[in-house]
């Protein structure tokens, strides 16, 4: 039944690989049901306790159609860059409630039902230059990357948001948080360099583990007064859907009275721009790892997708959450041999499972869960192939400008013929490693020196 159904026959796929690639999905994404309660929990009225309950039905909802509308091995659920644009643009930076933003991902979803039943919305994306297309992924890495230090403590509020933190003061609460989100980032980034699936989810569960034993020996003193709550949470266990009464259909009881017209269109056409490119970005990119690209190099039944993804968003939106999109974190399980639609729906059952442990994700702390925000942030910075040959070309092309004859022009050399000459020479393995490091340090060491002479002179 269920390789009639998923259609096993066209894959070369079997049941038992499908399911293993589910779960690797399911452990690769589910990072978000502690970050999501986690952001919004800081919004005034937004209890993360139904925040968490919505995410997962949301996710749920959005696996459900996928394997059963698309039919494709990727996983649905609440997206990052767009919950963070939700929490600090619109809501924090705007001043606007989160009734307000959540009324603005269910038109957004709703238009996206309408462009993907046109067609508008492929044929929209591929007007775009690839070089748009690149730029916006790496912006919205920078910024989720940001709000991921911010939240580590690591980065303090001033005139410049960049101010770094003072470890010594107040240690027992906020400076501990701060080199424990530290420590949990270097974990993580070192879990992924070893390929270890699930790597942003172990590394929010280490950070969180080392915060409990930190609070059990003093080193963690909780100060609730101050925003430092127990890290031990009091239960494992609940299924309690009650508290979903507090965001369901929140999207609905707007006052538009006191919101501007212009200012709602930017916020929908914020939402809509960017889940456009993070949705079509992350099927190809995903879809071509699984070659399931045609010779023309789209990927056939995408419509089915896309509107799968634009039914998890309007629903979503209507169960108190943001933008529902494909998981580029997909990849691991289609790394693991998913080709049909029954990945998502195990990834989707997986997360129903997690319904019961919600006590147990809304007690991560901020400091566990900046980590995996800066990490994504980062991999969503470099995830374009050529991303520093880009970077180095754009510098090079610069310095020919304003020094010409100084031997550092590249007499029009195009970036394809660039990119091919840095080939032959580029180094690997370990000696790249030492090459970047070193450069990296020498920059490090000129910013110290000169923010000395400047700071003391």
């Amino acid at each position: 039944m269920l390789k009639k159904l998923f259609g096993f026959d066209s894959t070369n796929t079997t049941v038992r690989t499908e399911i293993v690639a589910g779960i690797t999905t399911f452990l690769t994404m589910s990072y978000i049901l502690a970050v999501n309660p986690s952001m919004f929990g800081e919004l005034d009225g937004m209890p993360a306790g139904s925040v968490f309950t919505s995410t997962a039905l949301a996710a749920i909802i959005g696996c459900l159609a996928m394997a059963f509308i698309g039919k494709l091995p990727f996983g649905l659920a609440p997206g990052m860059g767009l919950n963070a644009f939700f929490v600090y643009s619109v809501c924090m930076g705007m001043g606007y409630s989160w009734q307000f933003a959540l009324t603005a991902v269910l038109i957004e979803g709703l238009i996206f039902i309408v462009l993907t039943l046109t067609n508008v919305r492929e044929a929209i994306v591929n007007a775009i230059p690839m070089s748009l297309r690149n730029a916006i992924g790496a912006g919205i890495g920078l910024f989720i990357a940001f709000i991921g230090l911010q939240n580590a403590g690591l980065a303090v509020d001033s005139s410049t948001l960049v101010t770094i933190t003072s470890f010594t003061e107040n240690f027992s609460t906020h400076g501990i948080c701060a080199l424990l989100a530290l420590v949990g980032t270097l974990i993580t980034a070192a879990l992924h360099i070893k390929n270890v699936r699930g790597s942003i989810l172990l590394g929010i569960v280490a950070t969180w583990l080392i915060g409990i034993v930190c609070q059990l020996t003093g080193i963690y003193t909780p100060a609730p007064e101050a925003g430092f709550y127990s890290l031990i949470p009091s239960q494992i266990m609940s299924a309690d859907f009650s508290k979903l009464g507090e965001t369901f259909g929140q999207c609905f009881r707007v006052d538009f009275s006191t919101v501007k017209v212009l200012d709602f269109i930017v916020v929908i056409f914020a939402f809509l721009f960017v889940d456009l490119f993070d949705t079509l970005g992350t099927l190809i990119g995903v879809a071509t790892k699984a070659n399931m690209l045609d010779k023309e190099g789209r990927l056939p039944g995408i419509k089915p997708a896309l509107m799968a993804d634009a039914v998890g968003t309007t629903v979503g939106a209507v169960l108190g959450t943001s933008t529902v999109t494909t998981f580029v974190e997909s990849a691991s399980g289609v790394s693991a041999g998913g080709r049909t639609g029954l990945t998502a729906l195990v990834a989707g059952l997986l997360f129903l499972l997690s319904t019961l442990f919600a006590p147990l994700f809304t007690a991560i702390p901020s400091f566990a869960t900046a980590p995996a925000l800066i990490m994504v942030g980062f991999l969503m910075m470099i995830a374009n192939e050529g991303f520093f040959d880009m970077l180095s070309y754009a510098c090079s092309k610069a310095v020919g400008v304003f020094l010409p004859g100084r031997g550092f022009s590249d007499n029009g050399e195009k970036y394809y013929d660039y990119v091919q000459r840095k080939k032959d020479k580029r180094v690997s393995g370990f000696g790249f490693l030492f090459v970047v490091g070193g450069v990296l340090m020498a920059f490090a060491l000129l910013f110290l020196f000169l923010f000395y002479r400047l700071y003391n002179g």
